[in-house]
């Protein structure tokens, strides 16, 4: 078999497809959510605490001068910017929500399903049952 062959083959099954649909669904679904994150949760979260812009929260480890943007303070040194790791963190977590929920939802969905019917027993088995069943009998 040659590679080529063995290639199409293993493309055409579904489940290759279905994962490369996943794939380019959560893509664009973490950007969603990115942008759900970084530009509405993490504000309102920021003006509740106290108009704190966590894209600019950090510690500097280099001996930076205090209140630069996180981008001027990586320059000058090292830096421990949490306020991006929290901004990450909730996103993460809000993704991971989502993906319970849907695994929830087709695990229900494929509880629902009732099992499909036996297939009925084909003539030439019943005549043989018959045959046998009258054979015990004499």
């Amino acid at each position: 078999m040659s590679m080529a062959s063995e290639f199409k083959d293993f493309i055409s099954k579904g489940n290759v497809m279905d994962l490369a649909v996943g794939v380019i669904i959560g893509g664009a679904f973490g950007k969603i959510v990115d942008s759900l994150v970084g530009d509405i949760i993490m504000p309102i979260v920021g003006k509740i605490i106290g108009n704190v812009d966590f894209s600019n929260i950090y510690v500097a480890l280099s001996g930076q001068a205090a209140g630069l943007p996180l981008a001027e303070a990586k320059k000058a040194g090292s830096v421990l910017a949490y306020g991006n790791f929290i901004s990450i963190l909730i996103n993460f977590l809000i993704l991971a929500f989502v993906i319970f929920q849907m695994v929830k939802m087709v695990n229900r969905m494929k509880k629902a399903e009732p099992p499909p019917a036996a297939p009925p027993t084909p003539e030439d088995v019943m005549l043989l049952r018959e045959i046998r069943d009258n054979l015990k009998k004499k």
